[in-house]
């Protein structure tokens, strides 16, 4: 893959790119520095891409790498219930799907990103499973049980309304 190539990927995904880091960092300016650092490391390992077919995966998965690591640099870890009441505020904002934003945002981030990844960022069981670094099977399992807890989660949130 040339540079160019990369370039035009990056500008190309830069919606899931953005989505992808706010599932894991919750301040704007940490997802953006983590993009950028990104974006640097993408065009300095360049050459460490085996197949360009998997580029985007690839991509996605230096993305999570950064997250992971800048949440480390910051300790900017937040509690659980602190992370529920920003959610809850950030999914109040977005009035058409609040319950189901809040639903995805209370699971477990080991349920939580395949869901992001599968329905929201469109990839593929095979592509998760190698941003995820984890097996297709255990895609599809994680897939199932956020399934069943996002289904139970909005059937009380649907009861405790009405």
């Amino acid at each position: 893959m040339t540079k160019e190539e990369l370039g035009t990927l990056i500008l190309n995904s830069e919606r899931q790119l953005y989505s992808t880091a706010k599932t894991i960092l919750i301040n704007d300016q940490d997802c953006a520095d983590a993009i950028q650092e990104t974006i640097v490391k993408a065009f300095s390992k360049i050459g460490t891409l085996r197949n360009d077919k998997y580029a985007k995966t690839w991509l996605i998965r230096i993305l999570i790498n950064e997250c992971y690591t800048l949440l480390r640099k910051s300790s900017k870890l937040v509690s659980l219930e602190g992370m529920n009441e920003m959610t809850e505020i950030e999914a109040d904002q977005k009035t058409d799907y609040g319950d189901l934003y809040r639903a995805v945002n209370s699971l477990k981030e080991d349920l939580r990103m395949p869901v992001i990844l599968y329905y929201i960022e469109d990839f593929n069981i095979k592509e998760i499973a190698q941003i995820l670094e984890i097996t297709e099977g255990a895609v599809q399992k994680r897939l199932a049980r956020a399934r069943g807890k996002l289904k139970r989660n909005l059937q009380e949130s649907e009861a405790l309304t009405v």
